[in-house]
């Protein structure tokens, strides 16, 4: 009954305030690269594969900006397999739940001044995770009934909606985190206490603890800027890092290292960063730093610039910190890497699990640079196990 409810009373508080929401930002990315693409590219490109880590099949987020608790916990199934444990696919929006309510708080706390959009952080993920455990898909998925592929449209606007209602209170009420989850659970359904997997009874810390078995403590956040001291903690000032987490600071040439020593070593690696790229194609599967700036190419340059390897330009500490301080690179999307692959001449990309579905040339997965990857990573998290002890060392880890 709540639930029937509930609905009108929040559409009236958004006709109210106005409110836009920020509810497309995921299938405005999608569209921004879809022209990002050339006729010939599976053709002219030949990878083989030099280290492919075993993983989940590929996900679909939907219209979600979930793209981080999806890659984030296909991260963490692929650390269930490397410790030798049963895959389980898990419930990617129980983690987006228990982080917007995370988030909710945060907003009320700093009276609307931080992000409430849908994004996040790999953090998020392990610090939800810690709170409030984890359950399989199969018992939590997000979706209403005869739903079958996330839509957060109309519930971002709603959380907008009685968020920005209730800070404008002079007091808060006694229950009004009551009622801002009951939106949320509305559209997503409320969170079991317990349930049953595979004949046995668990809570989502005793699912976590015993079937999933990871210690989110064992795992770090590093990013690379030269305006930060190296080898010490600052606070990634992206706006998906609501709960200002801190993550450690490498040399750029160092994620590379950290990246590879990690795959070398089995440990797959979560990747955020900037795809809103000329230089990425999600059709084609290839993610690459032309040469050439796009603005000066010519039509026959831009229309062939995926139709086979292509010249990279050489990045530099420099161009990467220029780039994020001018918002050419920005934190849009998260996804996972699971190996390394050559192409025809010998050089190596990454291989990297997007949740986009199925529907690119790789069937979900890309090939993306060195370059790239260093370029346009806001941040990475792996085990502090796969860290290289040099670097490790400098970090204190």
């Amino acid at each position: 009954m709540f639930k029937l409810k509930l609905k009108p009373i929040v559409a009236a508080l958004i006709i109210a305030l106005g409110v836009s929401g920020n509810a497309f930002a995921q299938d405005n990315l999608v569209n921004a690269v879809k022209n990002n693409q050339s006729n010939q590219s599976k053709e002219l490109f030949t990878f083989t594969d030099v280290i492919n880590l075993e993983n989940t099949p590929v996900k679909d987020q939907g219209s979600s900006g979930t793209c981080w608790s999806y890659s984030g916990n296909s991260f963490i199934e692929s650390e269930m397999i490397r410790k030798g444990k049963k895959p389980v696919e898990l419930a990617q929006i129980y983690t987006a739940r228990n982080a917007y309510i995370e988030k909710g708080k945060m907003y009320v706390k700093m009276h609307g001044n931080v992000e409430l959009g849908e994004g996040g952080q790999f953090h998020d993920v392990m610090n939800t995770y810690k709170k409030y455990g984890a359950v399989p898909r199969e018992v939590y998925t997000g979706l209403s009934e005869g739903q079958t592929r996330n839509n957060f449209s109309e519930m971002s606007k709603m959380n907008e909606a009685i968020l920005g209602s209730i800070i404008k209170n002079d007091k808060l009420s006694d229950n009004w985190l009551d009622a801002y989850t009951a939106v949320i659970d509305t559209y997503l359904g409320q969170a079991p206490a317990e349930f049953m997997y595979e004949g046995k009874k668990y809570t989502p810390k005793t699912f976590a603890d015993q079937v999933v078995g990871i210690n989110p403590d064992d795992y770090v956040e590093i990013s690379s800027f030269k305006e930060y001291p190296y080898y010490s903690k600052f606070v990634l000032l992206v706006p998906d890092n609501w709960s200002f987490d801190l993550v450690y600071n490498v040399k750029m040439n160092e994620l590379v290292d950290v990246v590879d020593n990690a795959l070398k070593e089995g440990y797959t690696v979560a990747w955020a960063g900037d795809v809103s790229e000329k230089g990425f194609s999600w059709k084609n599967g290839v993610a690459y730093v032309p040469e050439i700036d796009f603005g000066v190419m010519t039509p026959e340059q831009k229309t062939d610039m995926f139709n086979g390897p292509k010249a990279e330009k050489a990045v530099t500490e420099d161009d990467r910190q220029k780039a994020f301080d001018n918002y050419e690179t920005t934190d849009d999307h998260g996804m996972h890497i699971v190996g390394i692959a050559k192409d025809q001449n010998g050089k190596e990309y990454y291989i990297v699990k997007n949740s986009w579905g199925l529907s690119n040339d790789y069937k979900g997965y890309l090939y993306m640079t060195k370059e790239f990857m260093k370029y346009k990573a806001t941040a990475i998290m792996v085990n502090k196990n796969a860290v290289p002890k040099a670097i490790a060392k400098k970090l204190s880890l």
